[in-house]
C-alpha cells in the first residue's frame, strides 16, 4: 500500500514506536509486537491521507500534499484514533486496540473508543477533556477542547455534515443536529433537534439559535 502524504515516521516505523509507548505505559506482560500493528498502520495513513487533504491549514496540508508529523499533538491524536480503529477493524489483537485507545487519554486527555466509527473527515483541536462517544457522524467535523458526544437513558446523538463543537459544548441524547450546524462555546444541545444552517448557543432551559451561512473556513472541499 502506498499513500500521498507526507510523514515524519513510515508506517512500519509509526508501529513501532506505538508498540513501543503501550509497552512502556501497560508493562502487563502481553507485549504488543510491531508487526500486529503494521498492517493496520498501512490501512490508518491512508485515511489520515484522506482526512488531512480536506484540511486547509499548512501543518495538515501544505498546497500539494496532507502534511503528517508525530510530534503535532493534534494530528497524534487523530492518528492514535485511526490506529486503533484501523486494527479493530482488522480484527487484531484486542489488547493493543485497548492499549491505544488508553493511551490516546494519557497522553492528549481525548477520549474516542476504538469502536467509535468518526468520520472520515474530521478534524481535533487541542482536544483536552473531549469525549466523542458512540453518535452517528457525518464528515467535516470539528471539536475543541472539552467538547462531548453522549447519550441519555443510552440514546445517541446524530449528527450531519460540517458540525463544529466550539470548547466545552455537548449534545447529547435525542438530539439530531442538521448540516452546517454549530453548537457554541459551553452550550449542551440536549434531546433537541438543530436545523440546518443554525448555531445553538445556552442549554435547554436558556438558549436562542442563530442562522449561519457560511461553511468553516477551514475546510478544503
Amino acid at each position: 500500500m502506498s499513500t500521498r502524504i507526507h510523514s515524519s515516521l513510515t508506517a512500519e516505523q509509526l508501529a513501532q514506536l506505538a508498540a513501543r509507548q503501550i509497552n512502556h505505559a501497560f508493562p502487563d506482560g502481553h507485549d504488543a509486537d510491531p508487526a500486529d500493528l503494521t498492517a493496520a498502520a498501512h490501512g490508518a495513513l491512508q485515511r489520515l491521507e484522506h482526512c488531512f487533504s480536506h484540511v486547509d491549514n499548512k501543518y495538515f496540508f501544505d498546497g500539494t500534499q496532507a502534511v503528517f508529523d508525530h510530534l503535532h499533538g493534534d494530528q497524534y491524536a487523530m492518528w492514535l484514533y485511526f490506529l486503533a480503529n484501523e486494527l479493530f477493524q482488522l480484527k487484531g489483537p484486542a489488547h493493543c486496540c485497548k492499549k491505544l485507545f488508553l493511551l490516546n487519554k494519557m497522553l492528549h486527555g481525548c477520549d474516542v473508543y476504538f469502536e467509535v466509527q468518526l468520520p472520515s473527515i474530521f478534524l481535533l483541536v487541542h482536544p483536552l477533556g473531549t469525549v466523542l462517544g458512540r453518535g452517528q457522524y457525518q464528515d467535516f467535523l470539528l471539536a475543541y477542547q472539552r467538547c462531548g458526544i453522549g447519550s441519555n437513558h443510552d440514546i445517541y446523538p446524530t449528527l450531519g455534515r460540517h458540525v463544529s463543537l466550539r470548547p466545552g459544548s455537548s449534545i447529547l441524547g435525542r438530539s439530531q443536529v442538521g448540516d452546517n450546524c454549530v453548537i457554541a462555546a459551553e452550550s449542551l444541545l440536549l434531546d433537541q433537534n438543530l436545523n440546518d444552517n443554525s448555531v445553538f448557543i445556552g442549554n435547554p432551559r436558556d438558549h436562542l439559535i442563530r442562522p449561519k451561512f457560511e461553511k468553516e473556513s477551514i475546510w478544503r472541499t
